[in-house]
């Protein structure tokens, strides 16, 4: 076992958190509590412009909803704190120039116009315009500069970047827990910029900053950060620090096709691709989350933990101390994970069946109360206990449970001429005077004698049966049909049936 990992989940407070950030933070999660380390929450912000007012309260919330925790970070705190890179500005800028004067990095002062000039002269030689070794001498900067003119400008408040300074043609070794050893030529590398002379970072030089002064001793991320972990290697080794170990997490991919999994595949294909529900401040654009969805919290996180990862064995329902007890970064797939809306809907539709009916009425309370309904806790969750088979989310309840609640006003056409035949209304009033026989009703009983009344009259039992059901529900559907005349109560049935005798009568003639 590994002694106190410590592990972090640093998002950008840029918009809602995708499903795949949540998978990030997942792993880290059940790592860190697998080898008895520390979990932190970092906010990235060091890009104002990218700011969305609300975002980090959003990513906070969804980590709340969905059961995992943070030991450690913004609104928790620690000892190494600030958690929000905004609020740790000042620490950074002595970083930066400490690597200019280890030769490792550079003030660079090429306007964005000098830039694109390069571009555009290296695009009508059909070549790619890149800042590193080949190039950086005949650029603007303090390595082709005179020191005293790179000291003027600096000294003017002339605007300026600080540049990492890769070595020309070397080998960059990148140990990945994943993908094991990668490795990439400097030469195919541009000098990152490290540092703006507004007073802000770049992620490359905030991140690694804070990893190393946070103590972070893995960095466990998506994939899409596996280019610039040659940098972040690079730049531990210009600090002369110990690097973390690496882990690159796979994409989520979409459903069908390839690529990554993106927003407009949820929209597309009718799925959310966020925890919660997220309202866009600028656009006021609202886009769907799982928890408004109807999913389970503990369903989301078992899905997600299985795209990408497998314990070994078969088992596909575990717990979080399951999950736990499992994991283990070497059984992380080196592939793309397909997300399945079938299987999102299947985990979904098994953790319903887990809950009980006391677990399950918080969630069904509110939608009777939306919908105008009063009804006795006990009622509901005899209602629950009953429909809750037939619930792929808990938003299906109301549509699989309303008839227990309000009678129909209206019956399924399709029902109707398949099952309502003649005399239909003289064989429901029989069957409800048997019905009223019984006091107290006895379900068992009751269903005996409605038995042996159809087969003593040589009826066709489907027929008459879902015409009672019809009544009943509106459509013939349901659970057993005894069982849901015993909840709603005979008296009550016994108006919901005299009621569709007389509209379906209607309907007839």
């Amino acid at each position: 076992m590994l002694m106190n990992p410590r592990v972090r989940f640093a998002p950008s407070p840029t918009g809602p958190l995708h499903i795949g950030g949540v998978r990030t933070a997942l792993y880290n999660y059940l790592f860190a509590k697998k080898n008895n380390g520390t979990f932190l929450l970092r906010i990235e912000d060091t890009d104002q412009t990218r700011f969305v007012e609300g975002a980090e309260e959003y990513i906070i919330e969804a980590f709340q909803w969905l059961g995992i925790p943070f030991d450690e970070g913004v609104g928790i705190g620690g000892e190494y704190g600030p958690y929000r890179q905004s609020e740790r500005k000042a620490m950074y800028k002595p970083y930066a120039e400490q690597l200019i004067r280890d030769g490792w990095a550079y003030y660079a002062f090429d306007t964005p116009e000098q830039l694109d000039a390069k571009r555009k002269e290296a695009e009508s030689q059909k070549r790619t315009f890149q800042y590193d070794a080949s190039t950086r001498m005949g650029m603007v900067n303090s390595l082709s500069l005179p020191a005293e003119e790179v000291a003027a400008r600096i000294a003017s408040g002339a605007p300026y970047v600080v540049r990492f300074k890769y070595p020309a043609d070397l080998d960059i070794h990148v140990h990945d827990l994943i993908r094991g050893e990668v490795v990439i030529n400097s030469n195919l590398l541009d000098d990152k910029v490290l540092y703006k002379s507004d007073g802000m970072p770049t992620y490359h030089l905030a991140n690694i900053v804070d990893d190393h002064t946070m103590k972070i001793t893995h960095v466990i991320r998506g994939e899409e950060w596996l280019p610039s972990a040659p940098l972040h290697v690079m730049l531990y080794k210009a600090f002369g620090w110990e690097a973390p170990q690496f882990a690159h997490l796979p994409l989520l991919l979409k459903p069908d096709g390839n690529g990554k999994l993106s927003k407009r595949d949820g929209d597309r294909l009718g799925f959310p691709v966020f925890p919660l529900q997220w309202r866009d401040p600028k656009s006021g654009e609202t886009s769907s989350g799982y928890r408004e969805s109807g999913y389970l919290p503990d369903a989301v996180v078992n899905m997600l933990a299985l795209l990408g990862w497998n314990p070994g064995n078969d088992q596909e329902l575990m717990s979080m101390d399951e999950l736990v007890e499992y994991f283990s970064i070497d059984k992380i797939s080196k592939a793309g994970a397909k997300f399945s809306l079938d299987k999102a809907k299947w985990f979904n539709h098994e953790y319903i069946l887990q809950k009980s009916a006391d677990e399950l009425y918080p969630y069904f309370e509110p939608i009777l109360r939306e919908k105008g309904v009063t009804a006795d806790p006990d009622y509901v969750k005899a209602v629950t206990d009953l429909i809750k088979d037939r619930l792929n989310f808990l938003t299906d309840f109301w549509e699989q449970a309303c008839y227990f609640f309000m009678a129909p006003t209206e019956y399924d056409p399709q029902a109707i001429k398949k099952r309502w035949k003649e005399n239909m209304p003289e064989y429901l009033r029989a069957i409800l005077n048997i019905l009223k026989g019984f006091a107290p009703f006895d379900k068992q009983q009751a269903h005996d004698a409605v038995m042996a009344y159809i087969q003593d009259n040589g009826l066709n039992m489907g027929q008459v049966l879902n015409s009672l059901r019809l009544a009943i529900v509106g459509a013939a559907r349901g659970p057993e049909l005894f069982t849901m005349i015993e909840l709603i109560g005979v008296d009550e049935v016994v108006a919901r049936t005299e009621r569709a005798i007389e509209a379906i009568g209607d309907i007839h003639s």
